[in-house]
């Protein structure tokens, strides 16, 4: 097994230096600064229209914080408007020719939680953003966007030996890594779960339908997607227990050799808007630590 591992890292990093390499030597060395200040530009004139949308054309425009290379975020101290926001948002960044998938989390400022959020495949491929139309109270808000694919796109800044060196070494130690932790820890939840698996899952006024990935709360019927089923089986597997957002991150997306940032929070909002029906059944944030499923019954 262990040689299977090494021939197999030893034949993606060749195979990823001979795609590399046929690049110019200078990709990439300025498009990291240029995105930074179209990202900054973007997320102002969104701001600056959804202050125009709240009736206010005087305020100054607060200055766009980096919270990552490739996350951004924004101060709005007056009502924000969320329907208006994801296509203003999307207007600006294609006028800034930003075309990167990307995240959005509308925070609370004082408590840092995650209320609202979407996905740019929410509002360019399912035409259905989370939460629009949902009242929303007066306040301060953050607006973070996080680019998800920018990453990929970052030139390496160590010699061309060393790195593939360390990409296979790294591969091949996470191969192995991978299977022990699988052999340890068994999988959530798998696309063809056997029959004989807990098909129904019940809490309260909510019944998860595991094999179908669909959720009945309070009567009200809804479809999951793999990732939105995965997470749900977690929190209803560990009710009224603290998960570190680390935990949920392996838990959920790991096995699909995906590590997500920000995407976490827009998952959990929409598990929120699902168990809305059920006051017994809440999600609570804990900031810097992670998720609680609360069950009051």
């Amino acid at each position: 097994m262990k040689k299977i591992v090494l021939v197999l890292s030893l034949l993606v990093a060749g195979l990823l230096f001979a795609q590399v390499n046929r690049l110019p030597a200078a990709t990439g060395r300025t498009d990291q600064p240029d995105f930074t200040q179209q990202a900054n530009l973007a997320l102002r004139r969104t701001a600056h229209h959804l202050l125009r949308e709240a009736g206010d054309s005087t305020s100054r425009i607060p200055a766009v914080q980096q919270v990552h290379a490739a996350t951004f975020q924004i101060r709005l101290d007056h009502a924000l408007n969320y329907k208006k926001l994801p296509a203003l948002l999307q207007q600006s960044l294609a006028l800034y020719a930003l075309d990167d998938p990307y995240d959005v989390a509308v925070l609370d400022c004082t408590a840092g939680t995650v209320q609202l959020g979407y996905t740019v495949t929410d509002l360019t491929q399912r035409n259905d953003v989370p939460c629009v139309g949902r009242d929303q109270q007066p306040g301060c808000y953050t607006i973070r966007v996080s680019f998800t694919g920018r990453e990929s796109k970052k030139e390496p800044l160590v010699p061309w030996g060393l790195w593939i060196a360390g990409f296979a070494l790294s591969g091949g130690a996470y191969m192995v890594w991978r299977k022990s932790s699988r052999t340890t820890h068994p999988a959530l939840l798998t696309k063809s779960l056997p029959a004989a698996s807990a098909p129904l899952i019940q809490v309260g006024n909510l019944t998860f339908d595991v094999l179908n990935q669909t959720v009945d709360v309070a009567g009200q019927s809804h479809a999951l997607t793999y990732r939105e089923a995965k997470l749900l089986h977690l929190f209803l597997r560990h009710p009224n227990q603290l998960l570190a957002r680390d935990f949920i991150l392996k838990s959920v997306w790991e096995d699909e050799g995906i590590i997500v940032g920000r995407s976490i929070d827009v998952f959990v909002s929409r598990l929120r808007k699902h168990l809305q029906p059920d006051p017994n059944l809440h999600i609570v944030a804990v900031h810097g630590v992670g998720y609680r499923l609360e069950v009051r019954v």
